[in-house]
């Protein structure tokens, strides 16, 4: 069966003013600087047969579609080109660290935003393979090689940009904190498509202002990544979360770099994957990232590294993460730590503290650590995580037999649940319903009563 001759890559070539042979040049020497020495050879045959419709293989569509977009000024998309139907997670590109994260990001950015690809995504499975992470040597030069790059457009970034970004990613966390992720995830994502990634192919007076320019960025990206990881859209929040990873390494800010390396470790917990999630732990720890951070994000990096030992196993460790957690938040100062690590107060440490002695199979040591934050949390401000610590400590109440007590908890739960869209919380029902089952039968009304709450909860909460 003859291909469909690929129309829309022939008229960008046309738009480009490239020959054929022009165009093989271009992309050969975007791959060298790209690292990509398997496309170094490009040919003229080679741009042909994806014309009269080949699919390009690989890293190929991604080198291809950076080539244009640098030639044209403006990011270009896969399906600009022409290749829709190579949906960004198929060749895994955000676990490749030497592929230009900012075409995948405006391409993950407009799959985001289409409700149809983005069920795909949705379906994708999370990938454990795809949380290897490059040698010290690639972060050392990322931020070099990033200043390299060169630019696709006449735009220089201002401070005023720069603020933009960040007071956008602020909002937005707060948003999170108290409705839940599914809650603004779209919106965010459109903000950062069209308003943040067009500023990493801008110019820059001065290297700190490409430095600054690319962690603002990062971190919004985080955001999107940590928002889609609370929806439950979990190889959507991975992508995300190594593309942000990347392009903090490329700002050369080691502790945001950090906070991200934290994110995705939290996220290998929750999906049943210790080692990886020991490994990026790990990481989160180094001089760079860890030994340059606030003491409060010192806290927060400490206190995840403590649940990822847990889950591994490791029970002297996770001890000695805890206490460490311990002193560095006694150490913080409310001027001294970025605004994302903010909500990081005497809660927060609570409720991961307790969920690393649960896991760690000390559940009556767990419920007084999730007592005491609930205790202490901020209950308004942040509704959202506020009705996971009372999700997670019900369960610990029924494992130690404690039903009544349950029952109440879980009532406070999804009393608390009122307005929030969250995947996490969904999960918390679940479970609950999962731990009301052996007790159903036989129980009272007011277990029918919580049981028929929370299948009214499941329908609107997203």
């Amino acid at each position: 069966m003859a291909r469909a001759r690929n129309t829309a890559l022939a008229a960008l070539l046309r738009e480009a003013g490239w020959s054929q042979p022009q165009a093989a040049a271009a992309v050969a020497r975007v791959a060298v600087e790209s690292g990509a020495r398997e496309l170094e050879a490009i040919s003229r045959s080679h741009i042909a047969m994806w014309v009269q419709g080949t699919r390009p293989s690989g890293r190929a569509p991604h080198i291809l579609r950076e080539t244009l977009s640098r030639r044209l000024g403006r990011r270009l998309t896969l399906a600009d080109l022409g290749l829709e139907g190579e949906l960004s997670g198929t060749t895994d590109s955000g676990s490749d660290w030497s592929v230009d994260p900012l075409t995948v990001l405006a391409e993950l950015g407009s799959d985001d935003l289409d409700m149809h690809r983005r069920k795909l995504l949705a379906t994708a499975a999370y990938s454990a393979a795809g949380l290897a992470l490059p040698a010290a040597s690639w972060w050392a030069a990322a931020p070099a090689a990033a200043a390299r790059r060169p630019a696709i457009s006449d735009r220089l970034v201002t401070q005023a940009d720069i603020n933009d970004v960040r007071d956008l990613t602020t909002f937005y966390s707060a948003r999170d904190q108290q409705r839940g992720g599914a809650s603004g995830r779209s919106a965010l994502a459109g903000h950062l498509r069209d308003e943040a990634v067009p500023l990493l192919g801008s110019g820059f007076r001065t290297e700190q202002d490409r430095r600054d320019t690319y962690s603002a960025v990062a971190e919004m990206t985080y955001l999107a990544g940590w928002m889609a990881f609370d929806a439950s859209e979990h190889r959507t929040a991975q992508r995300y979360l190594t593309l942000a990873a990347r392009i903090a390494a490329e700002a050369g800010d080691g502790p945001l770099g950090g906070h991200i390396l934290r994110a995705l470790a939290h996220q290998a917990v929750d999906l049943g994957h210790p080692r990886r999630a020991r490994a990026l732990a790990d990481a989160s720890m180094s001089r760079d990232h860890y030994g340059r951070a606030s003491h409060r994000e010192r806290a927060l990096l400490a206190i995840v590294h403590a649940r990822a030992l847990a889950a591994d196993g490791d029970r002297t460790g996770t001890l000695a993460a805890v206490n460490r957690a311990e002193r560095d938040l006694a150490r913080a100062e409310s001027q001294d730590a970025p605004s994302r690590v903010e909500f990081f107060q005497e809660a927060s440490l609570a409720h991961e503290t307790a969920c690393a002695l649960r896991d760690m199979g000390r559940p009556q040591e767990a419920e007084a650590h999730f007592q005491r934050s609930v205790a202490t949390r901020r209950r308004q401000q942040y509704a959202r995580t506020h009705s996971v610590t009372l999700g997670y400590l019900g369960a610990v109440q029924v494992q130690q037999g404690h039903l009544d007590e349950a029952c109440a908890t879980w009532n406070q739960a999804l009393d608390t649940m009122a307005g929030v869209q969250s995947g996490r919380a969904r999960d918390v029902i679940v479970r609950m319903q999962s731990g009301l089952s052996p007790v159903r039968q036989r129980g009272g009304r007011h277990i029918a009563e919580l049981d028929r709450r929370a299948r009214d909860m499941l329908r609107t909460i997203g």
